[in-house]
């Protein structure tokens, strides 16, 4: 599987936030979990059906979104 496929969208699950594989888990979960520094490995533990490309997905998804570019008027 394609790392940016990893990401998904479902108006009618978790409110439209993007998800891992569409799963139940939210991308700014897993992102949250990193920030306060939990580590891949305990999260890997703690969700069995994830896999590690599915939290280097999550990564490039913040470091893309991040990036984008906003008008100024």
């Amino acid at each position: 599987m394609n790392i940016e496929n990893r990401i998904t969208y479902n108006p009618l699950q978790c409110g439209g936030k993007p998800c891992v594989r569409g799963m139940r888990i939210r991308v700014a979960d897993i992102l949250q979990m990193l920030g306060e520094g939990v580590s891949v490995e305990e999260i890997l533990q703690d969700f069995p059906d994830l896999e590690q490309d599915d939290i280097r997905a999550c990564l490039l998804y913040a470091a893309r979104r991040a990036n984008l570019e906003r008008l100024v008027a």
